[in-house]
């Protein structure tokens, strides 16, 4: 049995990882226009109001049942906007991340959450334009996350971008709180909606019956909310589950963000195809998943 408290670090220095800041998430520096303008429309469109709007569109969609080879071969047409660190197609990501965990003895439930995470990303395929969640337009899907219905920190990439987001103007949004209380937890908010809240609600729909960790949920649903792992923002909204399992999406985001290269991983490989669909199976006992 896996032992969901023994997390163990990457077989990464100290200075190895210093040195990986130093070189990713640079969005000042070369990155291209592209990046810079899903910013802008993202920061100006993630409103609360569309926040509520947008989860009752896809609460409401009818799901579909795919097998797991069939849900991650859907993000081999879908490259990441936002993401200045790697121009391959988000399958290679999974991969990558999931394959680096597998490198470093993590519990096969962690290898899992990292071929998965980004699996909300297929929401593409009943996206639309308009909302920001196309291919043409990301703003709905991909990029950091931040909560709603508070303040935007200026810690955020792009922090010149808050004040054009109409909750900014707002007598209640744009305060500290917000709409909500001290110490309510991070599970009482709303981050503007992405591919994490995507796959976080996909996972807790009935139809999904699966044993992945409580661990693995965090993981998913909170690892692009960089303002809170990454820049100590929202302390004041945290309750103890979100003390308790910060370490985990801490330790997750080394694995999604250290283990990013342009280098397309061998999509062909049936020992690794393998390996990961026994995993699946041994979490998702249906062999399947509603999207």
């Amino acid at each position: 049995m896996d032992n969901y408290d023994n997390i163990q670090s990457p077989n990464l220095s100290n200075d190895s990882i210093e040195e990986k800041k130093n070189h990713f998430r640079q969005y000042k520096s070369g990155v291209n226009e592209a990046i810079c303008n899903h910013y802008r429309n993202l920061r100006k469109n993630q409103t609360l109001e569309y926040n509520l709007n947008i989860r009752k569109k896809f609460e409401n969609r009818e799901k579909v049942k795919m097998t797991l080879w069939d849900a991650i071969q859907k993000l081999n047409f879908f490259v990441d906007v936002s993401d200045p660190d790697i121009e391959l197609s988000n399958i290679h990501h999974l991969f990558q991340s999931a394959e680096k965990a597998r490198e470093d003895g993590k519990s096969t439930w962690f290898q899992l959450t990292c071929l998965l995470h980004d699996l909300g990303k297929i929401m593409y395929l009943w996206g639309s334009d308009e909302d920001g969640t196309s291919i043409s337009n990301q703003w709905g899907i991909v990029g950091d996350t931040f909560i709603v219905g508070c303040k935007i920190p200026n810690s955020v990439v792009y922090p010149e971008f808050n004040i054009t987001n109409p909750d900014m103007r707002h007598p209640i949004y744009s305060t500290e709180l917000g709409i909500y209380k001290k110490g309510c937890g991070l599970s009482n908010t709303l981050c503007s909606w992405g591919h994490d809240e995507f796959l976080y609600q996909t996972l807790m729909n009935p139809l999904n019956e699966n044993k992945l960790p409580e661990e693995a949920l965090y993981m998913i649903r909170y690892h692009s909310l960089y303002p809170w792992h990454s820049r100590g923002e929202y302390n004041m909204l945290e309750d103890s589950k979100d003390i308790d399992m910060y370490e985990f999406v801490s330790e997750f985001n080394k694995y999604d963000l250290y283990s990013k290269e342009n280098k397309p991983i061998n999509l062909n490989d049936q020992k690794t195809i393998s390996h990961y669909t026994n995993i699946f199976n041994k979490y998702f006992p249906s062999g399947v998943i509603y999207l």
